[in-house]
């Protein structure tokens, strides 16, 4: 299965095994979604539990956090992250609140996923990585799955979640990982040992990460398409890295982060996100506050450019094979 599939499967053995479970969003029924993730679950299951929403980002959270708190397990899709903003009052003051202002008496046990990231020449308006908006917010989980495999596996545990969770797909490698440099083509999932992906349902836990390379000199800590930009990285430079994938931001793995940069006495952060305020900030502080005397050289970050998404430099905005490559050379000095 490639990522687009193994949601779609996820989705269907959910909703086969509960019929609580229902999607709801933009186009997400009839016509099965704009990445079709969602295709042929209204004709499985029906316009009740398969169902168009208006254009209203606000009206589809704020009604899955009635559907959660009436006992109902919603999925709600927003088309692309960069439209999430204007639900953001009923994912922070509603859904995030919820069981910690009824005393319990009621959750919001919905999973909404989005598309997010750049890799497909979208524009500033489809392209954005909001994922440190929400690891901010105390009451919301953060998953960003980096294959076909950890996709499926993490959206059944979030589906099951009884808590509100962030679920953001790298649509950049829906169909494929990227080779990890600036240009094309894209490798195809059918290549790649994630692409394997039971048909039946599993699960994997939320809050542990993956290391998916061990190594001895430097810890790379990246998630979504980070993790194969990195991968391809380590690959050219030859350097003995350990690369983590976070998968989870929120509850984060810090044992395996410590773990590892215990051992190396180094490490590197990667992502797509702008750099200010960016999730890598959150991560540096804790190494630094975790692993200082660990610690062989400065932490180094490798961003997204403060600026708004270039759409016509969207290559060159990316945290890319070149400028990680310098940040290893970097802490390899030291």
């Amino acid at each position: 299965m490639n990522m687009i599939q193994a949601i779609n499967s996820a989705l269907d053995c959910c909703m086969a095994a509960d019929d609580k479970i229902v999607v709801m969003g933009e186009d997400v029924g009839f016509f099965g979604g704009v990445f079709k993730a969602t295709e042929g679950l209204q004709k499985k299951y029906g316009k009740e539990r398969v169902f168009d929403t208006p254009i209203s980002e606000l009206g589809i959270i704020g009604v899955a956090v009635g559907m959660g708190a009436y006992g109902l397990r919603p999925v709600p899709e927003i088309q692309f992250a960069d439209y999430i903003y204007p639900a953001l009052d009923q994912l922070v003051s509603e859904a995030a609140r919820l069981r910690y202002r009824s005393a319990g008496e009621y959750i919001a046990p919905m999973t909404v996923r989005s598309p997010f990231g750049g890799g497909i020449f979208g524009g500033q308006t489809h392209s954005q990585s909001p994922e440190g908006i929400f690891t901010h917010v105390a009451g919301l989980t953060t998953v960003v799955p980096s294959t076909p495999y950890d996709a499926k596996g993490l959206l059944v545990s979030a589906i099951e979640d009884n808590d509100p969770v962030i679920f953001f797909e790298p649509k950049r490698i829906y169909n494929g990982p990227f080779d990890g440099h600036y240009g094309r083509p894209v490798t195809p999932w059918s290549k790649h040992p994630a692409s394997e992906v039971p048909e039946e349902i599993y699960r994997i836990p939320l809050g542990k990460a993956n290391v998916v390379r061990a190594g001895e000199d430097v810890t790379i800590l990246a998630y979504g398409t980070m993790v194969h930009v990195a991968a391809a990285v380590i690959e050219d430079t030859g350097v003995d890295a350990e690369l983590i994938d976070l998968r989870t931001l929120v509850p984060l793995d810090i044992q395996a982060i410590e773990e590892s940069v215990r051992k190396t006495g180094r490490c590197v952060i990667v992502h797509e996100a702008t750099r200010t305020g960016g999730f890598g900030a959150e991560l540096s502080a804790l190494v630094q506050e975790r692993c200082f005397h660990h610690l062989e050289a400065p932490i180094e970050r490798v961003t997204g450019w403060d600026t708004p998404y270039p759409h016509s430099l969207e290559w060159a905005y990316f945290p890319g094979p070149v400028r990680i490559g310098e940040a290893l050379k970097r802490v390899m000095k030291d």
